[in-house]
């Protein structure tokens, strides 16, 4: 019906004094006299925090063309019937660019607050719900900024222990690559959201906000360099409700749903801001369903195939940093000492004994000292030892292993390193590296991949048959397929051999741990993390710690562990699930980019939350 002018000034006073807490950010256009001028977006609700107050009458009527810039001005009459066609809601308000970038500071320091260190997993949700409404903004290259402060604000702290292994520069350079691909992130889901389907829709927004994530983490992960996995969310949710998903969907689905569960938290956020408490509590709500869903899987623990009765040894070295190891045999004679004294301590025969990766930099295979103190550590303990050692081929380079060492017939099968770690075990441009940091003339003879999966058969009188170790060297545990890998080749126990010396007393370790709970977890099957210097762990097929030990001691481990040999859904369709993501990562811009060159801008204003 029209109203007066009297009725049109009180309206004026309540949208000055009353709605800025309550309405969306583009409510003032629509609530306004017929042939008023419209308010440019952002200027009530909840954006008003944001940006500068300005009344209908103080300005003209702009129009924006297809890339927001304005190209028209025209002068209205201020009154006439009020027309209220207030029927659907402002998924994001607009920020200040300022905003946006404290939001991004925030919501990456949280992020990384979830990450083992400090461990609070419930934050990894909460950075990302910041993240999601930092990037309320339309611009592509403004949120690609916010994507890089986000990133920073994460990788930074979150990769501390390069600093500590290779300096500060080395550092600064890998959390800013990591970082320019959290930017990347941000850039494609400003033109993801901008399909005409996927804009009209907050419900639409959630998943496309999470998948897109996702495929960036897959970026990360092979690219460039083979990729470096770390910061992946899923692997802040080891005690999470949610990373048992990983048995479902594997890394992948539990980051999916973390981010997912974070955009539904940043819309509750915003409906909390505009005291739509209806709303807020069904996207709180819609956040604890997502957090629990994961207690109903049907994790099991139970052996199919037998326990392996299984010894580790984190024998210690010298705290020197990327000096640990200028004392190879005694770092080896720690780890001979350990096994001795686990033959002691063990109530019941071994059936193999775990050495970490690098517990003798001397191959036994070449050297008959070190053979000969592998050996009386072996029959010490009456058992194989998987012995983490360097290998050097004829044809060139270094091979990192893991050697299976038998107490009477000495070097059996082994397992050479896949994915060598670039700037760290082998150096890719090396005068450009060279000039970032000296420490890269440490690596003197670059490693070089080896050429099969690692699955080791290990001879187990007891059972009567050969047992299958699915092994990952240190940083292997980060990347899916070289796990995934040796549990379809038939591995029964997974063993993670690691070497944390040079990275001092970081966070380093815990955040492997946390990976290995998660391996667990995805494929169903007891893991063994030693370290040479810890922290070390034993860990059941539901990712539950059965023993662990403390950073840089001298400390053993024993356990009868379950053997398993079903595979989950995430052993048998990973690659599947891995491919999915990547596929839908470049759809949704895809079809966002064709959407932007069908529907203007200021035609993108009003989405049906």
């Amino acid at each position: 019906m029209a109203l007066t002018c009297d009725d049109v000034a009180l309206t004026l006073a309540l949208e000055r004094v009353v709605f800025p807490s309550f309405l969306p950010a583009d409510a003032a256009p629509r609530l306004r006299p017929t042939g008023a001028p419209d308010v440019p977006a952002g200027d009530t609700g909840w954006a008003r925090a944001f940006s500068r107050q300005r009344s209908w009458m103080d300005h003209p009527d702009r129009s924006e063309g297809r890339a927001g810039q304005s190209v028209g001005v025209s002068r209205q009459p201020a009154l006439g019937p009020l027309v209220w066609p207030y029927d659907r809601a402002v998924l994001l308000p607009t920020p200040r660019r300022r905003a946006t970038l404290l939001l991004a500071v925030g919501g990456g320091v949280l992020t990384e607050a979830g990450f083992p260190g400090l461990g609070w997993w419930p934050l990894t949700v909460l950075g990302l719900a910041l993240l999601f409404v930092a990037l309320a903004r339309d611009s592509a290259r403004w949120n690609a900024l916010v994507g890089l402060v986000f990133g920073l604000a994460l990788f930074v702290p979150h990769v501390t222990f390069v600093e500590a292994a290779v300096g500060l520069v080395p550092w600064l350079a890998l959390a800013t690559a990591e970082a320019g691909l959290v930017a990347l992130f941000a850039a494609a889901w400003a033109w993801a959201r901008r399909g005409e389907v996927i804009w009209g829709a907050a419900r639409l927004q959630i998943p496309v906000f999470a998948a897109l994530w996702v495929a960036v983490e897959e970026l990360r992960s092979v690219w460039p360099f083979g990729g470096f996995p770390w910061g992946r969310l899923a692997f802040a949710q080891a005690d999470s409700p949610l990373g048992r998903w990983a048995w479902a969907g594997g890394v992948p689905l539990v980051s999916f749903l973390v981010a997912a569960a974070g955009a539904v938290l940043a819309l509750g956020l915003v409906a909390l801001r505009r005291a739509n408490l209806g709303r807020a509590s069904g996207a709180l709500l819609g956040v604890a369903l997502i957090v629990v869903s994961g207690v109903f899987l049907p994790l099991s623990s139970a052996p199919t195939d037998g326990r392996l009765e299984v010894g580790a040894v984190q024998g210690n070295v010298p705290d020197r940093g990327l000096d640990s190891f200028s004392q190879a045999r005694e770092v080896l004679r720690n780890h001979v000492t350990g096994t001795e004294q686990l033959a002691q301590r063990v109530e019941r025969p071994l059936d193999v004994v775990l050495w970490p990766e690098n517990s003798t930099d001397i191959d036994p295979r070449a050297d008959a000292e070190a053979a000969d103190l592998v050996t009386r550590a072996a029959q010490a303990v009456g058992a194989p030892i998987l012995v983490g050692t360097d290998h050097y081929p004829e044809s060139g380079g270094r091979l990192n292993s893991a050697l299976l060492w038998d107490p009477q017939t000495g070097p059996g099968v082994s397992y050479d390193k896949l994915h060598p770690t670039p700037f760290a075990e082998y150096i890719p441009l090396r005068s450009i590296a060279r000039a970032v940091s000296d420490a890269v003339d440490r690596v003197r003879t670059d490693m070089i991949p080896g050429s099969a999966v690692g699955a080791l058969d290990v001879e187990v009188p007891r059972l009567d048959r050969t047992v299958t170790l699915g092994v990952g060297i240190c940083f292997e545990v980060a990347y899916d397929d070289i796990i995934r890998n040796t549990v379809q080749d038939g591995a029964e126990l997974i063993v993670i051999p690691t070497n944390n010396a040079t990275f001092g007393r970081t966070d380093l370790s815990v955040q492997q741990l946390a990976m290995s709970r998660i391996r667990a977890m995805e494929h169903g099957r007891a893991t063994v993390q030693i370290s040479t210097v810890g922290v070390s762990a034993l860990i059941d097929p539901a990712g539950v710690i059965l023993e662990r030990t403390e950073h840089w001691s001298a400390e053993q481990m024993s356990a009868a562990l379950p053997l398993r040999s079903s595979l989950t859904p995430a052993t048998r369709f990973g690659d599947a699930v891995v491919w999915a993501f990547r596929g839908l990562g470049v759809a949704v811009v895809l079809a966002g980019m064709a959407g932007a060159a069908r529907v203007r801008r200021s035609d993108r204003a009003l989405v049906d939350a």
